[in-house]
């Protein structure tokens, strides 16, 4: 019984850590939703080296632990104008 105990206590733990595997792509997508839906306008999300120091906050972990997703407000980067249609 003791060793039944044993043995799933590990399958769960192995579970749960297989689980918590998110690309940083698909992590990014998801934080972005949330913080449209809370109202968040002007704010960048970076994916960087988990050891990389980056200004703001770091709101996700994804790649197995290798990388941090960092929030910073403000400011979104400008982007480019759609070409002009003659």
């Amino acid at each position: 019984m003791k060793r039944l105990c044993t043995w799933s206590a590990a399958l769960l733990l192995s579970a749960a850590c297989f689980a918590a595997v998110k690309p940083c792509a698909e992590l990014k997508d998801e934080i972005d939703k949330k913080l449209q839906d809370k109202g968040a306008k002007s704010y960048t999300l970076d994916i960087v080296d988990k050891d990389k120091q980056a200004d703001g906050q770091v709101v996700g972990t994804c790649d197995g632990g290798t990388k941090k997703i960092v929030y910073t407000k403000g400011a979104a980067p400008a982007k480019e104008a759609p070409p002009a249609k003659k």
